[in-house]
């Protein structure tokens, strides 16, 4: 990968990583504030949809976290070893709450007329979305053990060919 991508990649990163921090800092607040002024007859919605926002917030900062790190194994051209799979099962461990997170998030907003029936079938394929994401980079999970096994491979028998010559 080259600096400029590392580079860019990072920036990225930063900013969603920045903006993230905003949402837990600012606009979660705003939200709390923005739902004490719910009608009566919907606001046990309020705590369930912040606890549920401050998750998510946390699934996607995890993610970003570990993201930054696969990218400086990358750049020090060391992804290709054990040691990236911790990072990669971080991710996808923390893809799978965050589908979970969407899915309670229909269930609350499913009884009674809070939201159309419309709604509560976006959150539901959303929640299908996120979890597909999740067996994505399970299966790119699989491509780095394969391409880890071929590294070894690959040294193994360079040593052996050093030996011979």
């Amino acid at each position: 990968m080259g600096r400029l991508t590392v580079l860019a990649l990072r920036a990225v990163l930063v900013a969603l990583l920045a903006g993230s921090v905003f949402v837990q800092a600012v606009m979660v607040p705003l939200l709390a504030m923005d739902l004490d002024g719910l009608d009566t007859d919907y606001a046990y919605l309020r705590t369930p949809l912040l606890v549920i926002a401050v998750l998510g917030v946390v699934t996607a900062q995890v993610v970003l976290v570990c993201v930054w790190r696969l990218v400086t194994m990358v750049r020090r051209g060391t992804v290709f070893s054990h040691a990236a799979f911790r990072y990669v099962d971080i991710v996808t461990g923390a893809f799978v709450p965050a589908a979970l997170l969407v899915f309670t998030l229909g269930v609350v907003l499913a009884p009674g007329e809070a939201v159309a029936p419309g709604v509560v079938l976006l959150v539901g394929g959303a929640g299908v979305a996120v979890l597909g994401v999740a067996l994505i980079v399970l299966v790119l999970r699989m491509l780095l053990a394969q391409a880890v096994a071929r590294d070894i491979e690959a040294a193994q028998l360079q040593a052996e060919l050093d030996e011979v010559i």
